[in-house]
């Protein structure tokens, strides 16, 4: 279905807005080599020594987050395509935003691939497996409109980076932490250009993009929702705290639509009007689920992580 606005229109109006936030992000980002955090020192070679399941010192949970947040970040030439769609295969500065948020994305599997390889906390056969399975599936949907795309990479960004700071925090080692600390750094900068962005479009095209937010929100998945057993798996980080529905309405949600004052907006069409209500009734229902979900959780013996953000 065609966007009910002008968006090869939307996409030039926004482009001096999209290459002044792309000089800011290249000023403030810092450069960073993935080998600088491994512990190469305890290597060894997997046909001498192969992999046995008493190797990892990382906990059931701590893997499975790390392998679905690895499996997650491998699908990038996936999300290369959708954002490129995205921007209507526009020139300039939306371009190369594009090149600079994938070269720094392809850093992320690099480094967490080399540190579960060097460390052995993960079985290698069945992380590659599961590395083939993702590429051949990939992130098979069709490129969003422009409003759509934004709102849900300025989600996306956010709820990733919780979930890798969170997964470094319940890991328990100082090393993976470290990792976790430089990669959510990563996704908080994209998360800002991100909303930053849609902020801008939010004041040219407001009952639009008031809709397309509220389509996103009421929508939304993780990218990694595609990878085998995906639910069960996330289930098993929200009892341990890492990415649950008090951290995805609270930390993720709520934030970004604070910033954009998406409540306090004025002069919307009927449409956005009713997008609104339906936002702050799935707002509500979120915050009865989380509410619902820690009661069940309070005599739990589970290990949880102390803070989130």
């Amino acid at each position: 279905m065609s966007p009910d606005y002008n968006e090869r229109g939307l996409l030039i109006e926004l482009e001096p807005e999209a290459g002044r936030l792309y000089d800011r992000h290249l000023k403030v980002a810092q450069e960073w080599f993935p080998h600088d955090y491994i512990p190469y020192r305890l290597g060894r070679d997997f046909d001498k020594e192969p992999w046995t399941p008493d190797q990892p010192r990382l906990t059931g949970v701590a893997q499975t987050a790390f392998e679905i947040n690895l499996l997650t970040e491998d699908n990038l030439p996936s999300y290369h395509r959708l954002i490129h769609g995205m921007f209507g295969n526009g020139d300039g500065a939306w371009i190369n935003w594009v090149g600079r948020w994938t070269a720094e994305e392809g850093r992320h599997a690099i480094v967490l691939r080399d540190y579960l390889m060097v460390t052995r906390n993960i079985d290698p056969i069945l992380l590659e497996r599961g590395r083939m399975m993702q590429l051949e599936k990939g992130y098979d949907l069709a490129s969003p409109d422009t409003l759509h795309g934004l709102a849900y990479v300025a989600f996306q960004e956010l709820a990733t980076r919780i979930s890798h700071r969170n997964t470094g925090r319940y890991s328990d080692d100082p090393v993976a932490d470290r990792i976790m600390i430089r990669i959510a750094a990563d996704e908080n900068l994209h998360m800002v250009f991100y909303r930053d962005i849609m902020s801008a479009a939010l004041v040219i095209e407001p009952s639009a993009a008031v809709c397309a937010i509220v389509d996103e929100v009421l929508s939304f998945q993780m990218p990694g929702a595609g990878i085998p057993q995906f639910v069960r798996k996330a289930a098993q980080m929200a009892r341990a705290g890492i990415y649950d529905v008090r951290v995805h309405r609270d930390e993720v949600l709520m934030p970004i639509l604070r910033h954009w004052r998406i409540f306090d907006l004025t002069n919307l069409s009927e449409a956005a009007e009713e997008a609104r209500r339906r936002l702050a009734e799935h707002l509500d229902k979120l915050e009865a689920t989380a509410r619902r979900f820690e009661e069940r959780l309070a005599g739990s013996t589970i290990p949880r992580i102390a803070a989130v953000g």
